[in-house]
């Protein structure tokens, strides 16, 4: 399982989250998406721990937190949606 976390400052960095995390366990990932245009992170992340007991420790930890001038919403993430609408806000392409 994945720990989702949002509300991320633009200027963070997947170190700056590694070294945060790696206080409550060991990290085996990091994924900070970026935007497609500016290449700039998109306010969120996903970290993936070694086991549920470090992931629960760091959620309870660092949940509403405040780090880097924003409070942090820490929760376990939830599987990625397969179809999750078109962006054509649901009109069918009739090509």
């Amino acid at each position: 399982m994945s720990i989702y976390i949002g509300n991320l400052s633009y200027e963070v960095t997947q170190d700056d989250l590694n070294s945060v995390f790696a206080e409550y366990g060991s990290v085996k990932r990091v994924h900070l998406p970026t935007d497609r245009d500016t290449g700039r992170p998109r306010g969120f992340a996903f970290v993936e721990m070694n086991d549920e007991t470090e992931e629960a420790a760091a959620i309870e930890a660092l949940d509403g937190a405040e780090w880097m001038g924003r409070d942090l919403r820490v929760n376990k993430a939830k599987p990625r949606e397969e179809n999750r609408g078109s962006s054509s806000g649901g009109r069918r392409n009739r090509y």
